[in-house]
């Protein structure tokens, strides 16, 4: 779980002759990470492509064209099948040329409709005016323009314009107007043109064409409409041919991306002109079957090597333990005397974590996969992550709703990141559900805890004053919480480093665990405790829990100093070892983070009492509330069963918060309902982005930060997982 599944690094040598009988099997066999080949070996070359390989390679583009005019996706296929090359050939090309004569007239016509509706857009504002177009311009003496804007305002400008002598304004429905205007005597031929200058309007061009823009426009909209029937009778045969086509083409695509792959294969090989020579990774336990698989295609023609089993410590090299070279021995065949790889290459990584918790993958993709040599922190998330996500909603029936939507991801998509956030949903939900029940709440009410606990649930969330002390347990929880999940991670980047140098180790990890340790030691003991806030010695001695903790003892204080003290001198040891003298001053305020770090995980606390308060806000909105003292603090209570005056005649000083929409008439009833349900739907959806959020952020920054790296490749094996296809 905690390391990739391991991985081994295989050659397979043999004669060119049997090459195409190779790479065939160990296709299908889909196991073989390729490496490539760089060209560095004495005599080696990188193959060349199976013949055949331009012409497949053309095919794939034409049917991917074809797909895409089609928008085809992978719900159009149907049942697999199986495409012969003769099939290949003579319905491709059938298919090609009868997709691209409807695709060539689906252009044309759309052009077509486009000039039409920009030639009708032109024409509206001269049919809104309803002004022959003729009458619009010709005049030797009179100056005219059409256009869009405030006619109150052109009249404005015209009435007072100097250049202008007479001047008519018309308008039609819309904003169009017509300006018609008699120039002074010594004005110029721009005179209209002029005075129209900075008012707010948009001059229109006059179409080119005579007699009413009313006929014009009504002729325009039905060669619109005779345009758009026969543009929808095109898209219509298109789909005809989706609906016929959709199962060729795709199984088609497949097929020709399958022997793409095949024919391009030797150009990760090095090669000569007899033999050949393939690297790859695969996983270790799978060796024997790759050698079964050879041994059965092609018998004792090739020679398959494990050239080493990748170590997982990031510091030894990836290569073959002892060097050597591959020579052509005289008769043709290849010798593998040792040899160096041919590509320098890390192994790829295959994350290997049981099915519970592979939807935690992803957020672990999310930053960057591992790397080969990474502790895959994969199982961390699983433990903490719901856990966390849970601790700050604590309802079950918010949980339920969570379950519901992972369910509902997991199971309708077929896409891997949506399955996998859909199995995170379903475990963060099922841990707020279970909150919600030592919580004793559903959707914010306490009726659980009334029905499963008697009144009394075994933890409360403290939002209330008469349990305040529950809410500085949290903010103490917080902080120990933080301090185990930094500690993990600090455990993870000392092993991954001890291997290596044990001191760096020490130095680098180590240091911070006694830091840690000893500094929030003394903070928990009763030394000076006059200057430390008292809940940290009371909120497990007795309230609101009994666990008989009350601090560590003084002496047990100066030992956490102590422990303390050798933690920052061993991090300011690393400090100086790095970067000389400065190394002190940056490991002094960098040893500061031993405080903001934990301190920053009282979020959890933070966001618990957020969303408690945001769900008792709305369902005090409509139930309502009354608070009783009973001299231990306020206790608020909803009125679901009964009103405001029930409340104050039955319950000894009672004082109340709220009526409650619910007690407010139908109206009040109608409009409750609205803001109870939306309401909860809000905090529902905040609980992803802040609660979500806030968990996310504690295990990237606060524990990844402490040893991962990632960086890792995705395994890809030489293969092909078929969907459309089935074997020849």
């Amino acid at each position: 779980m905690l390391r990739p599944e391991r991985m081994s690094k295989v050659s397979v040598t043999g004669s060119r002759a049997v090459m195409d009988d190779v790479i065939e099997a160990v296709h299908e066999l889909n196991l073989v990470h390729l490496s490539d080949y760089d060209g560095s070996w004495n005599g080696f070359e990188p193959g060349d492509p199976i013949e055949g390989a331009d012409t497949a390679s053309e095919k794939l583009v034409t049917v991917r064209s074809l797909e895409s005019i089609l928008d085809l996706d992978e719900e159009d296929a149907g049942p697999s099948r199986i495409v012969t090359e003769d099939e290949l050939d003579e319905e491709l090309e059938s298919v090609r040329t009868e997709v691209n004569e409807l695709e060539d007239r689906r252009t044309d016509l759309e052009g077509q409709l486009r000039d039409v509706e920009e030639r009708l857009d032109s024409m509206e504002p001269f049919a809104d005016l309803g002004i022959d177009l003729d009458l619009l311009s010709g005049y030797d003496s009179l100056q005219a323009a059409v256009g869009e804007g405030d006619a109150d305002e052109v009249r404005s400008v015209l009435g007072a314009a100097d250049a202008v002598r007479e001047y008519e304004v018309f308008t039609g429905e819309g904003d169009a107007v017509a300006v018609f205007a008699y120039p002074a005597a010594d004005a110029d031929d721009d005179a209209l043109d002029d005075a129209l200058v900075g008012v707010d309007f948009a001059l229109l061009q006059v179409p080119d064409a005579s007699g009413a823009p009313s006929d014009h426009a009504e002729e325009l909209r039905h060669e619109r409409q005779k345009l758009q029937s026969k543009l929808d009778s095109v898209e219509n045969e298109i789909e005809e041919v989706k609906l016929e086509t959709a199962g060729f083409l795709l199984a088609a695509e497949e097929k020709l991306s399958i022997d793409v792959q095949k024919a391009e294969a030797p150009l990760n090989f090095a090669t000569t002109e007899n033999a050949f020579v393939a690297e790859g990774w695969i996983p270790t336990d799978r060796y024997t079957e790759l050698t079964t698989t050879l041994g059965d295609a092609v018998g004792d023609r090739v020679e398959v090597d494990e050239l080493e089993r990748a170590s997982y410590d990031a510091h030894d090299s990836f290569g073959h333990e002892e060097p050597a070279t591959h020579d052509e021995t005289p008769d043709g065949e290849v010798a593998a005397d040792g040899g160096t790889t041919m590509d320098d290459d890390q192994p790829p990584v295959v994350q290997d974590n049981p099915g519970a918790f592979k939807p935690f993958e992803l957020l672990v993709k999310t930053i960057n996969r591992p790397k080969y040599s990474d502790l895959d922190p994969t199982v961390v998330l699983f433990l903490t992550f719901p856990a966390f996500f849970g601790f700050m909603i604590g309802d079950l029936g918010y949980g339920i709703l969570y379950m519901g939507i992972g369910y509902w991801l997991y199971s309708s998509f077929d896409n891997g990141a949506i399955k996998s956030l859909g199995g995170i949903a379903l475990w963060a939900g099922g841990f707020t559900a279970l909150f919600g029940v030592l919580y004793g709440e559903i959707f914010g009410l306490h009726q659980l805890g009334e029905l499963v606990w008697g009144g009394h649930p075994p933890i409360e969330k403290g939002l209330q004053p008469v349990g305040e002390s529950f809410a500085l347990t949290w903010m103490v929880v917080s902080i120990l919480l933080g301090l185990l999940h930094m500690t993990i991670g600090y455990v993870f980047g000392f092993v991954e480093e001890v291997g290596h140098n044990p001191v760096d180790a020490v130095l680098e990890s180590g240091s911070w665990v006694l830091l840690f340790a000893g500094v929030w030691t003394w903070i928990f003991s009763t030394q000076a405790s006059a200057t430390k806030p008292d809940f940290l010695f009371t909120v497990f001695d007795g309230d609101p829990f009994a666990f008989g903790f009350g601090g560590f003892s003084p002496e047990v204080g100066t030992l956490g100093l102590a422990v303390g003290a050798v933690g920052f001198l061993l991090y300011v040891a690393g400090e100086v070892k790095h970067f000389g003298g400065p190394g002190i001053v940056i490991g002094a305020l960098e040893s500061l983070s031993v405080l903001s770090d934990a301190l920053s995980y009282t979020r959890i606390a933070a966001v618990l009492l957020a969303k408690a308060g945001m769900a008792f806000v709305v369902n005090l909105l409509f139930f309502g509330v009354y608070a009783v003292d009973h001299g231990h603090g306020e206790e608020w209570h909803f009125m679901i069963n009964y009103g405001p005056q029930y409340a104050l005649d039955h319950y000894e000083g009672a004082s109340i918060m709220f009526p409650g929409l619910m007690h407010s008439g139908v109206a009040g009833v109608v409009g409750g309902l609205l803001v109870l349900v939306l309401g909860h739907l809000l905090v529902l959806a905040l609980g992803i982005t802040s609660a979500g959020l806030q968990a996310v952020r504690l295990e990237y920054v606060e524990f990844f930060g402490k040893f991962y790296e990632g960086g890792g490749e995705e395994y890809e094996p030489f293969g092909y997982e078929r969907q459309y296809t089935t074997q020849d």
